[in-house]
């Protein structure tokens, strides 16, 4: 089910929050039918959701649980690359990299 890069597209942009049909196909840049066709298979294996407004259908993901196994699938794709992958280039991640590097060790502190 997710080996077609399409779906993973779906997902990602679905991590952001619900979207409609439209909006999937814009984002990522595929035709519509398409993207329902993509939809109504990820619907069946219950990682998506639909909800109906008029005319419109909105998809978000089923729960978190989906949504911790893309961000972490992407995220360990990543690290597939010869770089700092992107998700670690935060400032938070290196203000605590830099405090964790200037802790005095247990050495130090001793006695």
């Amino acid at each position: 089910m997710l080996a077609e890069g399409t779906r993973i597209q779906i997902l990602w942009a679905l991590t952001a929050g619900e979207l409609s049909v439209n909006e999937l196909a814009e984002r990522i840049g595929k035709p519509g039918p398409s993207v329902s066709q993509h939809l109504a298979k990820l619907r069946m294996a219950r990682l998506v959701r639909a909800r109906r407004e008029g005319t419109s259908i909105y998809y978000q993901l089923e729960n978190d649980h989906v949504r911790h196994l893309i961000v972490d699938g992407i995220y360990n794709a990543e690290h597939a690359g010869p770089s700092l992958p992107a998700h670690h280039g935060g400032a938070a991640v290196i203000a605590v990299d830099s405090r964790l590097r200037r802790s005095p060790s247990a050495a130090e502190t001793a006695p």
